[in-house]
């Protein structure tokens, strides 16, 4: 870190991540300005007006200073006006992810994608942990990166969920296991292409040497090695879909034709998650299990103790047999994709979903969504910034409504539900738009789902306390 002593340093976005770059930085002697940027994720959020522990805090409609470096967080990306603003005139960028690297004194397992990589993250941590393992989660919604650095000397592996915006700015940072949960389309509010953000998120394996390794879901190598993406370490692939795979998904068993490690690993059914998705974070983290050693008995135990976080696919109320299920973390078009097929049918197959959407525009191609809300989906409630261009993506597929609120979207859902129906948040865009971060978003979606639930608790203790007139 001695590069940095006595140098100007711009952080962008304050969020945990920031923060912590921030700190690491002024311990190494530098000057730090930091500059404040919204983020989608509170816990790694932070705006403050004031001074922060000697950091200078730049205000807006300031220019930016000059730097010898710019650092961005976890949750801004490098074509943020500001960074390519101080990049255009030669200045380095890192990332969170690169400034932290050079302070870790043991090895890593990097886990990007991306969908499940935060889930197939906290299950790694969790196998690891049960085998005794010392180990930290960390990255994009774990601890700060670069607020690991002294622990990292007392732990055995760190195991982190990267996104691109930490990838795309690195230089030196080498994982010894590089994780891709699956590759669609994301961000392309940020990057020009599909292709832009694949080669960002491609650059994990940027350092690898021949002894790391890759694990790699068969539909996202084919989509690197289409863009030339070299993997250079040894590789293990795994898929819900391709029976190829070196793990796949056979009607709820995970399987792996792996040398010594052939046969049946797991039954989808013992543990809570669901879903073709969620099989494959599983074969992840069991291949990342199966390359540190970790004795698959060991691995089961911590699948099946495993309880997923709040906002993916959380049941909140089931109400006159109607399940509400907030699944606000899903901004992506693929997410929502996920989200659907992991849930059961209406009788005879018929659609039983009505989709709550709509949020801050992401760039992405709603309308691929169509066929499936044909299949699956009653009808859709549209909120925010893109509701007019999801109506027009979905309108001939599915019965679309655009309303102005999310408890107007969740009262109209309700109103139209019958027993055996599920009302779905998941909303395929940022949340920016109308509220602080996705986790707010789910909030507001429970507070409205349990204002229904009082209402209708209520008329049923007026039913009860009405005389009965023979």
């Amino acid at each position: 870190m001695d590069q940095f002593k006595n140098r100007k340093v711009v952080v962008i976005g304050l969020d945990a991540s920031g923060r912590a770059a921030c700190e690491m930085l002024q311990r190494a002697g530098a000057a730090v300005t930091g500059v404040p940027v919204p983020s989608e994720n509170p816990s790694q959020k932070g705006t403050p007006t004031g001074d922060l522990r000697g950091i200078r805090i730049h205000s807006n409609g300031e220019a930016l200073p000059e730097a010898d470096f710019v650092v961005h967080s976890s949750q801004v990306s490098r074509q943020h006006p500001a960074v390519q603003n101080l990049a255009a005139k030669g200045t380095p960028v890192l990332s969170d992810l690169e400034l932290s690297a050079q302070s870790l004194f043991c090895l890593s397992v990097a886990i990007s994608g991306t969908n499940g990589k935060t889930t197939t993250a906290e299950l790694v941590a969790s196998m690891l942990e049960g085998s005794q393992r010392r180990t930290v989660r960390a990255g994009a919604s774990g601890a700060p990166v670069c607020s690991i650095g002294e622990m990292s000397r007392e732990l055995d592996l760190v195991t982190l969920d990267l996104n691109a915006f930490q990838l795309e700015s690195i230089e030196n940072y080498r994982p010894s296991i590089a994780v891709i949960t699956n590759l669609k389309g994301d961000h392309l509010d940020h990057y020009a292409t599909t292709a832009d953000y694949v080669r960002a998120i491609g650059k994990v394996f940027k350092n690898q040497q021949v002894f790391d390794w890759a694990i790699i879901q068969t539909e996202a190598l084919a989509h690197l090695r289409a863009l030339g993406i070299e993997i250079p370490s040894k590789l293990i692939t795994f898929s819900a879909k391709n029976r190829r795979a070196d793990i796949f998904l056979d009607h709820g068993l995970l399987v792996s034709t792996l040398p010594n490690w052939s046969g049946p690993l797991f039954n989808l059914e013992q543990c809570a998650l669901s879903g073709p998705h969620n099989a494959e974070n599983i074969m992840a983290a069991l291949a990342v299990g199966r390359v540190l050693r970790v004795p698959l008995e060991q691995m089961i135990l911590a699948l099946k103790a495993y309880q997923p976080g709040p906002h993916r696919l959380e049941t909140v109320a089931t109400l006159n047999g109607v399940r509400f299920i907030d699944n606000s973390k899903a901004m992506n078009v693929d997410a929502v994709e996920q989200s659907i097929e992991a849930l059961p049918t209406g009788t005879g197959g018929e659609p039983n979903i009505w989709l709550i959407a709509g949020g801050k525009d992401k760039g992405l191609a709603y309308h691929d969504l169509g066929p499936l809300l044909a299949r699956r989906v009653k009808g859709a409630f549209l909120i925010g910034e893109s509701r007019e261009k999801l109506r027009a993506s979905w309108s001939l597929f599915t019965p679309c409504t655009r309303v102005d609120s999310l408890l107007e979207a969740v009262q109209g859902a309700a109103a139209n539900a019958v027993d055996g129906d599920i009302v779905l948040l998941s909303p395929a865009c940022s949340s920016f738009d109308m509220f602080e971060s996705y986790q707010h978003r789910g909030r507001i979606f429970r507070a409205a789902v349990e204002q229904l639930t009082k209402a209708a608790d209520l008329s049923h203790d007026r039913a009860e306390k009405e005389p009965c007139l023979i």
